[in-house]
């Protein structure tokens, strides 16, 4: 093994998570005379300048040498902020291959990314599948820590690397693997399934949450605690299809760079955020420092579900119109501008006053007529108006409850849902503008139309949307045109805003 007081120069390859992509970096180490040392450049933030300590400890504690030369690391390009614990096994890497200490032959053909304990162990980082796909792109083997290996969804030659202390003998001898996530198959198995078959005596809210699976529109349950709005909620991916297999992918990238455990995705299954009300602005559209992706995100191609929807705060709710309608989070910030795909579809739940019983029969409210008025401002008519389906949700028959219901299950939900988007699909896609889809309508569907837009007071948002969720109940029914009685259950819907 040559010495550590060897002068050279080394390159190794990196990357470092952006939005929700990984950029390549290169890590450049330069050993020349002077002061001991470690001098990175390359606009590293604070915690890539802790690299020098942990790499210098794990060094020690794998038997190498701290180079006793002056050691230059450049992170280029320069001009690209850099963050992240995963330039630890780069700078390592580099700095061995610089100092001799370790074969220089295929470091070159690799992605190192990885931190490092003092002991010389190699953590995981989050971002493994975005590391992945731009190490398949650029055609390098990655090389992380074993628990930090995609699982699935990618294409990519992977290497394990358990221990800096494994260098000694270069990159040949390290296991190729693509290990499950610890504990994975456990959960797996353990996991509850959901049925609506649990859900009794709520059959009309059944067929709106079919309606809203049906053609991705935006359902608001209204009722008061215990008719089953969260029980009904949180089964709604069990009725959606399951994602294919670039669905899958861009889930997994999602949840892989906001460190965020994947569930059920890597089996197909949409995932389901449900954020608590106390959410700030950047944990729903994403945001920090670093920047990461945020719940309307992690909920990309799946499900977004707001419990107790006026108890958010009202600035954190009106973030939500924009993604809504553009299905895309832009956030602009000083070192430059972010894209975050957010194509979700939103299911909320909120009970009619702050006591919970306006209209219920059972219990009567006890709030005053301007509290109840302030409770369901609080919702904001901008945010409710992109909601195409409004429902009230009624306390379910104890006699039921207890008996045990009998009404549809999620198989029997799945198979219509799926069954309106294969007759969509064949149909081809709808119309945009109101006027176009309109004029798909029955004659009398068309009159019928026009009368309730009418008496509702329907501004145009709200024409278009109630146009588009009668396509959809046609579309279950297998209707080619939009007939009256489609209309009327997509204009019953919209009783709670029409602006």
């Amino acid at each position: 093994m040559a010495s550590a007081s060897r002068i050279g120069t080394f390159a190794v390859r990196t990357a470092m998570i952006r939005g929700v992509e990984a950029k390549p970096v290169t890590v450049e180490v330069s050993c020349s005379s002077g002061l001991p040392g470690y001098t990175i450049i390359g606009a590293a933030d604070a915690i890539v300048m802790e690299a020098k300590s942990r790499v210098s400890c794990a060094l020690n504690s794998c038997g190498y040498e701290n180079p006793r030369l002056h050691v230059t690391i450049n992170l280029a390009p320069g001009e690209l902020r850099k963050t992240g614990s995963g330039f630890d096994l780069p700078i390592a890497v580099a700095v061995l291959a610089a100092s001799g200490q370790i074969p220089t032959a295929g470091l070159d053909s690799c992605l190192w990314v990885g931190e490092l304990a003092l002991d010389g162990q190699v953590c995981p980082v989050r971002g493994e599948v975005a590391y992945a796909q731009l190490a398949h792109q650029e055609g390098l083997k990655l090389v992380t820590a074993p628990e930090g290996l995609p699982a699935s969804g990618v294409e990519c030659e992977c290497g394990a690397l358990p221990s800096l202390g494994r260098l000694r003998h270069g990159v040949a001898d390290l296991p190729e693997r693509r290990p499950l996530r610890k504990g994975m198959r456990k959960r797996a198995g353990a996991e509850k399934q959901l049925d609506y078959r649990d859900v009794c005596d709520q059959e009309v809210a059944k067929r709106a949450m079919v309606i809203a699976a049906a053609g991705r529109h935006g359902i608001l349950m209204v009722g008061p605690p215990g008719a089953g709005k969260t029980m009904l909620a949180r089964r709604m991916p069990t009725i959606l299809p399951k994602l294919d297999e670039q669905s899958k992918v861009e889930a997994l990238l999602i949840h892989s760079v906001a460190g965020q455990a994947p569930l059920g995705i890597e089996r197909g299954e949409p995932p389901f955020r449900s954020p608590h009300h106390s959410i700030s602005n950047a944990g729903l559209i994403g945001g920090g420092r670093p920047v990461i992706p945020g719940e309307v995100t992690l909920a990309h191609n799946g499900v977004l579900f707001l419990d107790e929807l006026p108890e958010f705060a009202s600035n954190v709710l009106q973030l939500l119109r924009q993604p809504m309608e553009d299905h895309v989070v832009r956030l602009v910030r000083s070192e430059g501008s972010y894209v975050f795909p957010c194509d979700f579809l939103l299911v909320a739940a909120a009970n009619p006053c702050p006591c919970g019983h306006l209209g219920d029969p059972g219990h009567p409210c006890t709030c005053q007529p301007a509290r109840v008025d302030s409770y369901q401002a609080r919702m904001g008519g901008p945010l409710a108006n992109r909601i195409d389906l409004h429902v009230d949700v009624a306390r379910p028959s104890s006699d039921k409850v207890i008996k045990g219901g009998s009404g549809m299950s999620s198989a029997e939900m799945a198979d219509l849902v799926t069954g309106a988007r294969e007759f969509a699909a064949h149909r081809g896609p709808a119309a945009d503008s109101a006027s176009a889809l309109v004029a798909t309508f029955e004659e009398s569907a068309r009159t019928t139309f026009q009368t309730v837009a009418a008496r509702l007071h329907m501004g145009g948002r709200s024409i278009a949307r109630t146009a588009r969720v009668a396509r959809t109940i046609a579309d279950i029914e297998h209707h080619d045109k939009v007939t009256k009685d489609d209309v009327i259950e997509a204009c019953s819907y919209r009783g709670r805003t029409n602006g």
